[in-house]
Formats: C-alpha cells, structure tokens, sequence
C-alpha cells in the first residue's frame, strides 16, 4: 500500500504525489494558472522574493507563462522590465498613478488616446494632480508648457484617430533636458515600426523613451478577442515604482490570456505588414474620391507630420518603411452627419465597432469637435471617420468602400 492509498479518495486526488518528468518541449511554453503558490518550507515562504522574478510567491506576482510573456514583448520593444496589466487604459493608469502625487503637473499632447484624457479630467484631478494639454505638431509648445511641476510628459505617435505623426526625437530631447519622465503610448508602433529605447537607430539607446505603454489588444493579441496591455521600461528604479504600484493596485492578467499572446506574438510582424500594405492601398485609392477632403495617414505624402514618420519609420521593411493599418479621412463639409453616419451604416465588410489591429476591417465616425480643445489647421473641414484595416482581402475591402460611399454620397 502506497502513502497515498492510506487516504480517502476526495484527499488522494487533492493530494496526488505525482510529477510529470522533466524534458518537455514544446513550440509553446506551458499555461500555468495559480492565486496560490505551494513553498517548499517555511524558509522558502519567508525568503523567496517575487520583485526581481527570481522565485514565485502569489499568482497575482507571476507565474512561469506571465514572465515568458514579459520577457518576449521587452525583446519587441527593447526594454528590459515589464509589467502585464488588463488592458491599454490600465497600463496608463498604472504608470500615473506610480509617478503621480498631488501638486504634480502631466502634460498630455491634444490628439492623445481620449480614455487617456478623461482618466486627467476624472481621477486625477480629484487626487490634485493637474494635466496641461500641448500641440503634438509644435514641440515649442510643449517645451514651453512644462513647469517646475511637471513630472510626466505623455507622447503619441501618430495622434489617436486623426493620426498626425509628431517629432518624437525632438520632443524626447526636450524632457531629456528638462528631467521631465516621458511616456509613450506606443500602441500604433508596436514595437515594429520603430524602437521607442533607440530612437536614433544607432543601438546606443541615446535617446529613448522612459516608458513605453502597449495595448497588447491590438495587434500583440491579433484576435479582437484579448484585453491586456504592458508597461515597459529600461530604468530599474523607474521599473520598480510603476511595479510595486502594480502590485498594490491588485492588477493582474488571465493565464489563458497570456496563452493567447504568446501564441500570436511569432506572427506580429508578419500581420503588421499585411495590415500596413493593405491600409495603404485604400488610403491612395481614397484620396482620389470626390467626396473625401482628406486622407489622414502618416505614410502619405502630405499628411500631417509625414516627414516626421519617414524619419523614425521609413527605413523598415527595405526603405518602404512601417506603418499600423489605420487611417482616417475627411469627408468633406458638404456632406451632413446623417450622409456620413448612413455610409458607415452601409458598409458591409468594414463593421462598426472600437479597437483594432484584428482580423475584421472596422469604421468609426467620429465627432471631432467634441475631441480637441482647439481647432487644428492642418486639418481640412468635414467629419471624420477612422478605418482600421483587417485581413480581408483588399480589393473587396475597396469594392465595400465605393458601394458604400455610391449609396451616400451619390456616384464616386
């Protein structure tokens, strides 16, 4: 009779005494899914430290498969300390509320990701924490509006929905000099289009950012169906503020989540093409559409702040440079919402829905006016409407596009 077979059965399933060999591999790393954590004795409970990954403590401090996934997207990005976090928002949060106290300032470019800007207006505000907001296009502006206050300078590139591409070395130099943290969100880039650690591109990491945030929902995931993001960073005491705020705040991510990450990650850049190429290819063929005053992508000639993206992003991919599938466009003033609202109602492969980087081409109006504290002159009279260009095939996407807009705008 075995040790095991003394107990009941309920207690020997509990408490089975088996461990599978070691020798196992396999393409994908294994899921592992834990609140509790079993220590070998008390020493080990007392000594083993989560903050440095050098041993497992809590489920919510990481297991085997968070810190798999950690490593790999500060391989993407080129930091060296991650923290996962459940989604893009969270990940802005995390990091103000690890840097912020009241009396502080943050500044937050006017284009910027608006949950972003709500998260100022809202929360922090009550806590004391006071927010400016700065032209993305002048980095004068910027420089002038930061304070003996300011501890935190948000960054975007390109602008959130109307997708202007800012000078990103200057405005780092600029908190550079200033001693000023500076925080990218660096979801449109995804590691891929540039190197937010190594702006120059010389691999010293001379001019970086200090923060990089991802919505892992995006293209990470490449599902539509993962919320998650990640802080990355290459500073150890900057790492570790923004960690042990992680960990007082209870912030934590799915294993399964995890899973769905890892297995997307080997094929990021693979689908970032596809979605950059395909995107491309609708944004030049509605440029040429009467009813369109204006196309909003960094990677065309003339958009807002091109020349900045063919500096940063426009050696990838052999000199074709890099580029998210997202572009907006103006349509243009004479045509009323309800015109605007009844193309978007009448496209049947482009869906309406928020987010992007998966496999389902989505559109979204936007009221723009509602979004900006100031007018922008580099940008023309209309509506907006932003698309996010999936997988599908691109000459069916078009073809959606030309019936649609046929429909609402008459013939095109």
């Amino acid at each position: 009779m075995t040790e095991d077979s003394a107990f009941g059965p309920a207690t020997r399933i509990v408490h089975h005494s088996y461990t599978p060999p070691d020798g196992f591999v396999a393409p994908q790393p294994g899921v592992f899914k834990a609140s509790t954590v079993i220590f070998p004795n008390v020493a080990a409970m007392r000594s083993r430290e989560w903050k440095d990954k050098s041993g497992y403590t809590y489920g919510l401090h990481g297991t085997p498969t968070t810190f798999i996934l950690e490593e790999r997207l500060c391989a993407l990005e080129g930091g060296l300390q991650c923290v996962l976090v459940p989604s893009g928002l969270a990940a802005i949060a995390n990091v103000v509320l690890a840097l912020l106290q009241p009396g502080d300032e943050v500044l937050i470019p006017d284009n910027a990701y608006g949950p972003n800007k709500d998260l100022a207006n809202g929360e922090l505000a009550r806590f004391g924490i006071r927010h400016v907001l700065y032209d993305p296009l002048d980095p004068a502006d910027l420089a002038a509006r930061i304070t003996a206050a300011t501890r935190l300078v948000w960054l975007e590139a390109p602008g959130s929905v109307t997708m202007e591409f800012p000078d990103l070395c200057e405005q780092v130099r600029i908190c550079r000099a200033r001693g000023v943290t500076s925080a990218l969100d660096n979801t449109w880039g995804a590691g891929l289009a540039f190197a937010p650690f190594d702006l120059v591109g010389d691999g010293s990491g001379n001019l970086a950012v200090d923060i990089s945030v991802h919505a892992l929902t995006k293209y990470p995931s490449g599902g539509g169906d993962v919320l998650m993001g990640s802080v990355i960073t290459r500073d150890g005491a900057l790492h570790m503020k923004i960690k042990l705020t992680h960990m007082r705040l209870g912030l934590g991510i799915a294993a399964n989540d995890a899973e769905a990450v890892l297995r997307a990650l080997p094929s990021i850049g693979l689908r970032y093409r596809a979605h950059d190429v395909a995107a491309r290819r609708l944004a030049l063929w509605m440029q040429q559409q009467p009813a369109v005053a204006q196309v909003l992508h960094p990677a065309l000639p003339g958009a807002p702040g091109h020349a900045h993206w063919q500096t940063l992003c426009g050696a990838a991919n052999g000199g074709d440079g890099a580029a998210a599938g997202l572009f907006s466009v103006m349509i243009d003033a004479r045509y009323s919402q309800q015109q605007v609202d009844a193309f978007c109602d009448g496209l049947r492969l482009f869906k309406l829905g928020y987010s992007w980087g998966g496999p389902m081409s989505l559109v979204v109006p936007y009221q723009l006016a509602s979004m900006r504290s100031w007018p922008a002159s580099h940008l023309k009279p209309g509506t907006l409407v932003r698309f996010s260009v999936g997988l599908e095939d691109v000459e069916d996407l078009r073809r959606d596009l030309q019936q649609a807009m046929g429909r609402a705008f008459g013939a095109t």
